[in-house]
């Protein structure tokens, strides 16, 4: 299926979004949840599976919803298609704060392999899959570098990454070592595995894990200082684990920020 070729422009700083342009005729693909705003004439089509092409009727779709799923996705993928006479825009929104990254798959080969989270949305025509990691038995244990998404096509597509980003062009031999986390994106060119940390007391108090990925070029990598998994974490360690409201240092001193912000509000009662 040919790929709809489209424009774009990317807004905002650290919550970014992206404004997708569509000649009539041209259609986006986006997953659940990620659209932001859209102009009146675009028509939403939810489709089973990842709506990249002909999939071989029902059982095909079957399959594109499958590894959708394995990948920790929706089954399901929007559709957005210009039904009108001049030019459109639909707008997506990343799910929390980092950088939108335009891919363009025709520069890059043909394929992107990108964390599973990471893809927000493309033009018609881009193919997701799966791209499973080395061993099954390091998948129960490599944590988010094991199962990965797979973008095929000639077109644009659109991941997002956590924090700051950082590309870099892997000669050659040339390896680096990566948390698993904080990997957004490899070509398909570059050897990715997962390896153990090697010392068990470096796994159980280093703070990083039990496995790191190791990428040797040549190719382009793109890292994130931010993966969600971390952020997700230091927002569940700092939130109460009781119910109700956390107080910030002792309980005397609450009792006399209390009573003092009383006696302020109160007056003098002599």
């Amino acid at each position: 299926m040919a790929m709809d070729v489209v424009d774009y422009e990317i807004k905002g700083a650290e919550m970014q979004f992206v404004e997708v342009e569509l000649d009539p005729g041209e259609a986006a693909i986006g997953e659940a949840g990620s659209m932001m705003f859209m102009d009146a004439s675009i028509s939403m089509d939810t489709l089973f599976g990842d709506g990249s092409a002909n999939q071989g009727g029902f059982l095909g779709k079957l399959l594109g919803a499958g590894k959708r799923l394995i990948t920790g996705e929706s089954l399901f993928t929007t559709v957005y298609t210009n039904t009108g006479s001049g030019k459109q825009r639909v707008a997506f929104a990343a799910p929390y704060p980092g950088k939108i990254l335009p891919m363009d798959l025709r520069q890059l080969g043909g394929m992107l392999i990108c964390q599973k989270d990471a893809f927000l949305c493309a033009a018609r025509g881009v193919s997701l899959g799966i791209a499973l990691q080395q061993k099954l038995g390091v998948g129960f244990f490599g944590g988010e570098g094991f199962i990965m998404q797979k973008l095929e096509g000639d077109g644009l597509a659109f991941v997002h990454a956590g924090g700051t980003v950082v590309r870099r062009t892997l000669q050659p031999g040339q390896t680096v070592m990566v948390d698993t986390g904080c990997v957004v994106a490899y070509t398909p060119n570059v050897n990715f595995e997962i390896q153990y940390v090697g010392k068990i007391k470096t796994a159980l108090f280093g703070g990083e894990g039990l496995f790191l990925a190791k990428m040797t070029g040549p190719g382009e990598i793109w890292l994130q200082s931010l993966p969600f998994s971390r952020l997700a974490s230091r927002i569940f360690a700092a939130a109460p684990q009781r119910g109700g409201s956390r107080e910030e240092g002792s309980v005397l001193g609450g009792f006399a920020t209390g009573g003092l912000l009383g006696g302020i509000l109160g007056g003098d009662n002599e």
